[in-house]
């Protein structure tokens, strides 16, 4: 399963709640208990989001440093 769909969402909805899973289901996440393709794919595009911005924002940092 998408680990920071479900942290966002078990903040969101609370720790015991089984909104999360139920919202993961439905947007093809998740199948039951189990994390689909699509899941999987989530998480990797969200890591290489995460990655892309932190790269970007060294380079910025970088060459403004001289300023």
């Amino acid at each position: 399963m998408p680990k920071f769909l479900e942290t966002k969402l078990k903040k969101q909805y609370g720790k015991d709640s089984d909104i999360p899973y139920k919202i993961m289901n439905k947007l093809g996440f998740m199948k039951g208990p189990n994390e689909t393709s699509k899941g999987k794919a989530a998480e990797v595009k969200h890591k290489s989001s995460l990655d892309s911005k932190s790269k970007a924002h060294i380079v910025h940092k970088f060459m403004n440093k001289g300023n």
